[in-house]
């Protein structure tokens, strides 16, 4: 199926099911997600992945088996393409607030963050990502990244990329609000040209971060 754009109703979709995080309510509307967001996203990334790599659309369930919020459904779909072998991808969200297209590391590894910092410090991998953000940034890209309140421990708070160092995760991405053309095959044409825009950040963190090689009970 070609992508026709994502359904007029994802958005009123999105914002009800905030208001009634609900089995009723999801059993009420499940016709409108599977034609406004399911059908319509895995449609977008079938047309995406020649050029991105195989997307997925994440289940729409919470895991609520250790949160304190026993909400059911998640507010927004989420996807995420890669290519074969890479050690990350570039994400893709719609949600009452309108779409997203980002890429980065939402969360490193102990093993990524010790990596991520010592290339941060080096003064060419550290200058080259401090002038690849700011570049993102004439162009209209958030970077965001939960960050410790602090430096972390064994870093100087005067170091001249500390608010980098202090990073635990990093991306960036294009944020757009509800517009018409979402509802539009032209919607893949802005998708592609904004997962263009911030790929040299993931190739950034490819080459000097990379995978976590840690077992993954010891990943947090």
């Amino acid at each position: 199926m070609s992508f026709p754009g994502i359904g007029e109703d994802a958005f009123d979709f999105y914002a009800g099911l905030e208001a009634d995080n609900s089995k009723a309510y999801w059993t009420d509307h499940a016709e409108t997600y599977r034609t406004a967001i399911k059908e319509p996203m895995e449609a977008l990334l079938a047309e995406l992945a020649p050029e991105f790599g195989t997307g997925s659309l994440f289940r729409p369930y919470r895991d609520v088996r250790f949160s304190k919020d026993k909400s059911p459904y998640k507010t927004h779909a989420g996807a995420l393409l890669r290519k074969e072998g890479s050690t990350g991808g570039l994400y893709l969200q719609v949600g009452s607030d309108g779409m997203l297209a980002a890429a980065g590391y939402y969360q490193m590894a102990p093993d990524q963050l010790e990596r991520f910092r010592r290339a941060v410090d080096d003064d060419i991998a550290g200058a080259a990502l401090e002038r690849l953000l700011g570049a993102l940034a004439k162009q209209g890209l958030d970077t965001r990244g939960e960050q410790v309140r602090t430096q972390p421990r064994g870093w100087a708070a005067g170091h001249p990329r500390i608010d980098l160092i202090r990073r635990k995760g990093l991306y960036a991405g294009r944020h757009w609000e509800p517009a018409e053309w979402m509802h539009t095959p032209a919607c893949a044409a802005e998708v592609v040209t904004a997962f263009r825009t911030v790929a040299p950040l993931q190739d950034w963190l490819a080459v000097n971060v990379g995978a976590s090689t840690a077992e993954p009970s010891r990943r947090r």
